[in-house]
């Protein structure tokens, strides 16, 4: 029997913003990082929350990669306060934040579940849409995927004028993370034709919008196609799971200290190569190459094509093939061997289509730090 869930119910495109005003908020904490404090960004929620009467915190802690204490003091802040709502605003990081105090707080305050609100301004986790939470122990230098349906939202507001100031490298990044969920979750042991739907459409559009939204950021048609691919790839993976290349990002990220989407666009290419040597496997990369117009003579040429377009996507959007920075990249080369472990241990690998072992695991990451 297979399984296919959806959670958040979502709104999207221009002014999505405006279902906040539709939802029954007496008292919310506003989870967001201090930028959208500085720049006023935070006020297109609260103005509409002081609209419709609604006492409001506002917590802006948030740091990008949260660690444990980060969540430790947005769970001192929350239990203090004792909102009905939870509303995160913010790239992958607050969704992220919000999420897991909004876990905890439930569960050691015995209350009702709060109404969980997303609101992402980059597109790239999908964190809006699924019940994963990525939570980093820098002493331990381990990044933690936690997973519950508990920390799943219950509402996605998808606006794209929210993501237009987003700097170029940082909507390369992450929408280099939107194309990885979907390919991992394309070939996940646990894809069904739903996820297949949503993964083929949010790698397509990736490809399609990506170099375009990068080099102008204020196409607000790239935006939306962007934050919509996002959103789909999130549910895909939310149900299918993910695979090697994040398992080996989070590791990485942790150590190394770059960002997701970066570690994920350098060792897609790597991984996809790894796991395509299964017949299988290869068979299921084809089948999306096809989808997305590659040359498809054969299975292994189809890979190849999905590989170089790929490596073409990220030469268009800057992203370099292996780590530019020498120090991070002698890190990486030093530290292959305990990454290697970690990854090995992380949630994302069970759902991987083939086993590796960690020396496989380790040349991986040494082929991006030459």
């Amino acid at each position: 029997m297979e399984f296919f869930a959806i959670g958040a119910s979502v709104a999207m495109g221009e002014n999505a913003l405006d279902r906040l005003k539709e939802l029954p908020v007496k008292k919310a904490m506003l989870f967001c990082d201090p930028f959208l404090v500085k720049s006023g960004a935070s006020r297109q929620i609260t103005d509409r929350l002081d609209q419709m009467g609604a006492a409001w915190e506002l917590f802006d802690g948030i740091i990008p990669d949260p660690t444990i204490d980060v969540v430790s003091a947005g769970v001192a802040r929350i239990m203090a306060f004792g909102p009905d709502t939870v509303i995160a605003m913010g790239g992958g990081s607050a969704i992220d934040t919000s999420k897991a105090v909004s876990y905890i707080y439930t569960r050691s305050a015995g209350v009702e579940k709060p109404l969980l609100v997303a609101v992402p301004t980059t597109s790239g986790t999908g964190s809006e849409v699924t019940s994963f939470s990525v939570i980093s122990d820098p002493a331990a230098g381990v990044k933690y995927p936690l997973v519950s349906d508990e920390l799943l939202p219950d509402v996605a507001i998808l606006d794209p004028s929210l993501t237009l100031s987003v700097p170029a490298v940082v909507t390369a990044d992450t929408g280099l993370d939107v194309l990885t969920h979907a390919v991992e979750a394309y070939v996940s042991p646990r894809a069904t034709d739903m996820t297949d739907a949503l993964a083929e459409k949010a790698a397509a559009a990736v490809f399609e919008y990506l170099e375009c939204a990068v080099k102008n950021g204020g196409d607000m048609a790239a935006r939306k196609h962007l934050q919509n691919a996002s959103c789909m790839a999130g549910m895909a993976f939310n149900n299918a799971g993910l695979g090697l290349c994040h398992a080996m990002a989070h590791s990485m990220g942790a150590v190394v200290h770059m960002s997701h989407g970066r570690c994920n666009a350098m060792l897609l290419p790597h991984v996809v190569r790894f796991n395509s040597q299964d017949e299988t496997v290869r068979k299921r990369y084809a089948k999306l190459a096809a989808k997305l117009g590659c040359c498809c003579h054969s299975d292994a040429v189809a890979v190849e094509g999905l590989i170089r377009r790929i490596e073409e996507l990220m030469r268009a959007v800057n992203i370099p093939g292996v780590i530019a920075d020498a120090e991070k990249r002698k890190l990486c080369a030093e530290k292959a061997a305990e990454m290697a472990c970690n990854a090995q241990k992380d949630r994302c690998m069970a759902d991987n289509p083939i086993s590796a072992q960690n020396s496989q695991i380790e040349e991986l990451y040494q082929k991006i730090a030459r």
